[in-house]
């Protein structure tokens, strides 16, 4: 007499669900990984930003002070090993005044993308692509070195 009032859903919605699901999560997922790559390059691009500009500020005041020394270095030197900070202080000392006030750390393995190195003189940028793009300190200032790939140094400078 009375009929009952089915509270679950069939197999075949189940399914049909499930599908739906994984058609998007296939159409999202590749736009997803892209935008976390554009993310790095992004941060990458305003660290640079960062460093010229306090590099030009760190310049000027040594000039106001009379003092005519270069910029060297913008780590406290350690910036060549692992897991330490990078970009923390001009001329590898800890009483020279700071380049970022929140510096960066260095790549944790030689495997890590996105993330900054120092070796020898050179400052290097792993890409998320896993190809590295080499910056150094001339004439003051803290540029992309031709050596390293030109695509890559246009994209991280302008």
């Amino acid at each position: 007499m009375f009929l009952k009032k089915q509270r679950a859903f069939s197999m075949f919605e189940l399914i049909f669900v499930i599908v739906i699901i994984g058609i998007l999560l296939s159409v999202a997922l590749p736009r997803l990984m892209t935008t976390r790559d554009d993310a790095m390059i992004v941060k990458a691009k305003t660290t640079i930003a960062a460093v010229r500009g306090a590099m030009a500020r760190e310049r000027q005041k040594r000039i106001l002070e009379g003092n005519a020394t270069s910029i060297k270095r913008v780590d406290s030197g350690k910036a060549d090993q692992p897991n330490k900070l990078i970009f923390d202080k001009f001329d590898g000392s800890i009483t020279t005044s700071e380049v970022l006030e929140y510096p960066l750390i260095t790549c944790v393995d030689k495997h890590a993308k996105g993330c900054w190195i120092r070796k020898g003189e050179n400052y290097i940028y792993r890409m998320p692509s896993s190809q590295e793009v080499h910056f150094s300190i001339k004439n003051n200032r803290f540029i992309c070195d031709d050596t390293s790939l030109t695509s890559n140094c246009i994209l991280l400078t302008q």
